[in-house]
């Protein structure tokens, strides 16, 4: 899996390039199936906005953006947002395979102690 990183309007220095496909890698480690990862990097005047989009199999993609004035900082927090992301989908899906426990689904009356009365 490839890490595309592009840069507008400016450019960063290979430390920092490495440093983002490092830690971009990582997303790996919250969603087997992410197929690619394109971090997008915008230098507008003193500003920077960084954009990760991550697609994966069987789902849209991933989207998260932060602005600032440093590339590493702003990128971390772009990142973090995107671990939240992936974390919130994974825990939905695996939601809603699991069957419940006998002990949410409800206990019959006479397990909890009420009184039935015979019709």
């Amino acid at each position: 899996m490839q890490v595309a990183i592009t840069c507008r309007h400016g450019d960063i220095p290979q430390e920092t390039r490495e440093h983002i496909t490092q830690k971009a890698e990582k997303l790996l480690n919250y969603f087997e199936r992410v197929t690619s990862i394109g971090v997008t990097i915008d230098f507008e005047g003193d500003r920077v906005t960084t954009e990760i989009i991550v697609d994966a199999e069987h789902k849209h993609d991933f989207v998260a953006s932060d602005t600032s004035d440093e590339v590493k900082p702003t990128f971390d927090r772009t990142l973090h947002k995107m671990e939240q992301q992936i974390r919130r989908y994974k825990e939905k899906l695996q939601d809603h395979r699991r069957d419940k426990p006998m002990s949410e689904l409800g206990a019959p009356a006479e397990a909890i102690g009420d009184e039935v009365i015979p019709e």
